[in-house]
């Protein structure tokens, strides 16, 4: 039996054996809300990417900058789908600022000399449910 490589495969279907996303209906209705970039324009579930594409996947605040190393059509090992990437330097650096930055807020509720009351800890709780996420573009 001869063995095929593959040049092409489904956006979706890739970023679910990448291990990016979970399953891949996740990964389809990421893609339709328009959290996946291919290139720098944004893509479909059904558009095929091939080695050396760039992916830009925004995962709540951090958004991932990925090269394409390499295709499967099926999910196996975590171990196997690493080999199918890798993450820009760039984009690790901006991820590693964003969480220290997300952290550094989170610990800035300021709070009098004395112990919060009930009514202190729920605003304290809603300014951080309302608090915006930085804007990335």
């Amino acid at each position: 039996m001869v063995k095929q490589s593959i040049i092409e495969v489904r956006l979706d279907k890739w970023l679910y054996a990448a291990r990016i996303f979970k399953t891949r209906q996740i990964a389809a209705k990421v893609i339709t809300a328009g959290h996946i970039e291919v290139n720098g324009t944004g893509a479909k579930a059904a558009r095929l990417v091939r080695v050396g594409d760039e992916l830009s996947v925004r995962k709540g605040a951090y958004t991932y900058v990925l090269t394409i190393k390499g295709l499967s059509l099926r999910r196996g090992p975590a171990s196997e789908a690493k080999r199918l990437y890798s993450e820009t330097e760039s984009s690790i650096l901006e991820r590693d600022r964003l969480s220290k930055e997300l952290k550094t807020r989170a610990a800035q509720v300021l709070y009098d000399s004395r112990k919060p009351t009930k009514r202190d800890r729920r605003q304290a709780r809603s300014r951080k449910r309302n608090q915006a996420v930085p804007d990335r573009h």
